[in-house]
């Protein structure tokens, strides 16, 4: 036995060393990833050319929660932008090894070792852990409060492993905002399981109150200080959420009001523009696990697995026979994963990495399943041992499959080999993925350095740009709804410091023929043609300057 355990960990501890391998070859790049250069990279780099945090205010994002992207500002003060991607796949390894400890206690050396290299193949968990983003934080944040929370159960409902659990979930929130959901779901299982469990005790509903309270405030405590800091810049602990609750416009006098614009839900948009059924988008919920394409908003732009809906059904047979602490384990993981699911799925558009904080428990659901899959249900089966064997070794064969497939797809998409080799400099493998980078190139090497750059259909992606560049696409159609001729225009620009335009052809081509007005047409064509200047164009990127009759100087 001891042998063949150890053959085990050594053919495991080798695949997972081939994974890591794999991530650190993939991770070698420079990043390219849109969050990364919108705000994970951009707002760090800005706070150290500013010696410290400050408001932000051109870019929204920069009020967002921050504690990951703290660290990153570690390797950057030392010039390095690739080192934040191996800081966010720790995350993944640590979770990886949560799973496996986890399973190792609930099943065996093997299922543990398998639920960590599933969780670490898996497609988005992949993609995630070669970019500079904060998903894996929040991922593992909210496995480790789960844990500690089945150990605030199985010790009794103790304070020490409820307020750990806390912490956990505050370090949540301080990742990322969907961290929100993830608070309000285990902030209504605590007193939902002490209820459960002394509900016909003496003032258990108030017990169990107080508990709930306990995990919520300790959470709050630990995310304060981001509070404090959105509190302090605009009023609002949660900028920009809610900010009409917190910060009411004001109530206008004038009785003639301009009727809301028509808006519809990121469900009706599904429908008309995709031209999805109704039926079609009520099964969103399990289409994720079939469905999944990176890059594509339609098909949520990452990937998971099948076999993380179709092997944790199995993990409920022989459910009767468990344990009271196994059996609110699993119902907790499950019931966190099913609420956190349906919660992202109807709000705003519907993306892999919103509800990623419930692949851990699926993993461990699904292995579970896989557990019993072996140990019950094919036990039970009159059915010779090589056919049992040979049905569990096709089922772990296409599960790891399928992850392997995709690592293939992803590794000849990044290159990395092309750049870690010196065919690609590390400014032609930028540009091969961001046609953008020439124009911001251009604009460091010869634009003064109080150049002000107004970023027009760029998706703010401005951590290449070594010059003040604010991305709000609004302030053009503001500027054209006011204007009665493109000079008009330019005033506008110029009289809010702009000096500058670095404009995506493309996207502003699209956006004037498909939503701008005929007057946007007659004040922006001539403002283009006549008021600005083509300094630098290439790859459908350009940057001019802007020609003011008030600003002839700029």
């Amino acid at each position: 036995v001891m042998t063949r355990n150890l053959r085990t960990h050594i053919l495991f501890a080798l695949i997972l060393a081939g994974i890591m391998a794999y991530i650190v070859l993939l991770s070698s790049v420079p990043p390219v990833d849109r969050d990364a250069l919108t705000h994970h990279l951009l707002v760090p780099k800005l706070y150290l050319e500013n010696g410290g945090i400050h408001e932000l205010a051109h870019i929204p994002f920069s009020y967002y929660p921050m504690s990951l992207d703290l660290l990153y500002m570690i390797p950057l003060a030392f010039s390095n932008d690739i080192a934040p991607k191996f800081i966010h796949f720790v995350f993944a390894l640590v979770t990886g090894v949560m799973i496996f400890r986890y399973l190792r206690q609930r099943t065996d050396t093997t299922h543990a070792w398998m639920g960590a290299l599933f969780f670490l193949t898996l497609p988005i968990i992949v993609r995630l852990s070669s970019t500079v983003y904060v998903d894996l934080g929040l991922i593992c944040f909210f496995f480790a409060a789960l844990l500690y929370l089945f150990k605030w159960i199985e010790t009794g409902f103790t304070m020490r492993p409820l307020i750990i659990s806390g912490i956990w979930c505050g370090l949540a929130l301080g990742t990322k905002y969907n961290g929100l959901v993830g608070l309000f779901l285990l902030g209504l299982f605590v007193p939902f399981v002490y209820a459960r469990v002394h509900g016909k005790t003496r003032h258990a509903g108030l017990k169990a109150a107080g508990y709930g309270a306990v995990f919520i405030l300790v959470s709050l405590v630990v995310f304060s200080p981001w509070m404090i800091r959105n509190i302090t810049w605009t009023g609002n602990p949660v900028y920009p959420l809610y900010n009409k609750v917190f910060n009411p416009p004001p109530v206008s006098s004038d009785t003639e009001t301009r009727p809301p614009a028509p808006r519809i839900s990121h469900l009706q948009f599904r429908h008309l523009d995709y031209g999805e059924s109704w039926p079609a988008i009520a099964l969103i919920p399990v289409r994720v696990f079939f469905q999944g394409e990176d890059d594509s908003h339609q098909y949520f732009d990452g990937r998971t697995s099948p076999f993380l809906l179709i092997l944790p059904i199995l993990a409920f047979a022989g459910f009767k026979k468990r344990s009271r602490q196994e059996k609110a384990e699993i119902w907790l993981m499950t019931a966190f994963s099913v609420l956190f699911l349906l919660y992202a799925c109807a709000q705003t558009s519907i993306r892999i990495r919103y509800f990623a904080p419930i692949l851990p428990p699926l993993v461990v659901l699904a292995m579970l399943g896989l557990y019993n899959f072996q140990t019950r249900i094919l036990k039970a089966v009159p059915w010779s041992g090589p056919v049992k064997n040979f049905l569990v070794l096709a089922v772990i064969t296409v599960m790891l499959g399928l992850n392997a497939a995709y690592m293939v797809e992803r590794f000849k998409k990044d290159r990395p080999l092309a750049y870690l080799s010196g065919e690609l400099t590390r400014d032609d493998y930028i540009q091969s993925f961001r046609p953008e980078y020439a124009a911001f190139q251009y604009a460091n090497a010869h634009l003064p350095e109080d150049a002000k750059i107004f970023g027009l259909f760029m998706g703010g992606r401005g951590y290449y740009s070594d010059r003040f560049i604010a991305f709000n696409d609004s302030l053009l159609y503001r500027a054209a709804e006011d204007a009665a001729s493109g000079e008009d225009v330019a005033d506008s620009l110029t009289g809010k410091g702009f000096t500058h335009i670095l404009v995506s052809y493309s996207g502003f081509n699209l956006w004037l023929k498909e939503a701008g007005t005929d007057h946007d047409r007659q004040v922006l064509r001539p403002f283009f043609e006549a008021n600005t200047e083509v300094l630098f164009s290439q790859d459908g990127y350009g940057l001019l300057r802007i020609v003011s009759r008030h600003h002839k100087h700029l």
